[in-house]
């Protein structure tokens, strides 16, 4: 039954069993190098500042979520004029390797820039959010540290499963941005619409505490 469960799963996420399969890490180090450019050479890449597009860190990202987006960007599903066109030119034989080199990593987290900003994001984070706009704590599904699902397949037998990926020490502009992307419908590649329907409950205060606060977690 799980077996068949966790097949379900994949094949809900558009990501079939090869993508999934286990990468190399060290070969993925030489074929890592293109991105290095924006993603950083260990997958921290550096902080931008408003308005320029934030470039997100893959460090320490679950190695499926990663190998997601990069299939998205490649179908359209998911649009940006910098990964767009670059998700074209990875190669299928090349991506597992890629993703599983920038998951073993370290995340490097953020200094703390508002500590009244934290606060809030601390609450939103660990408790969630009570009426009248109800939101789930980010922890039941982003893990307590941000460190994301990796037993997604297991802890989320039932369709639709939510590959949720690490947020960690992500660059807060760049969580914020997402968020708000999902709220306005500009990013709609979560499945079951799950994270649209979160960020559509947040308010632009909500949005930048999270992200503060996430940005400040370590996985």
């Amino acid at each position: 039954m799980f077996k068949t469960a966790s097949m379900l799963a994949m094949a809900f996420l558009g990501v079939n069993g090869a993508a999934l399969a286990a990468g190399n890490a060290e070969l993925g180090q030489a074929k890592a190098e293109v991105c290095a450019a924006c993603h950083g050479p260990d997958g921290n890449s550096i902080a931008l500042p408003a308005p320029a597009d934030p470039w997100p860190k893959l460090a320490g990202q679950l190695p499926e979520y990663v190998i997601k987006q990069v299939h998205d960007f490649k179908s359209g599903r998911r649009k940006n004029e910098q990964m767009s066109p670059q998700a074209q030119a990875v190669a299928e034989a090349d991506l597992a390797d890629i993703a599983a080199y920038f998951a073993r990593q370290k995340m490097k987290a953020n200094e703390v820039s508002d500590k009244e900003l934290l606060a809030r994001g601390e609450q939103i984070f660990l408790k969630g959010k009570g009426r009248p706009q109800v939101v789930p704590a980010c922890i039941g599904c982003h893990g307590r540290s941000g460190e994301g699902n990796r037993d997604w397949g297991k802890l989320m037998s039932r369709i639709p499963t939510v590959l949720a990926p690490a947020i960690g020490g992500q660059h807060a502009n760049y969580l914020e941005k997402q968020l708000k992307a999902y709220r306005d419908g500009s990013r709609a590649n979560d499945e079951a619409r799950v994270m649209r329907d979160i960020a559509a409950r947040l308010s632009d205060t909500d949005i930048a505490a999270v992200a503060e606060y996430a940005a400040t977690r370590g996985n």
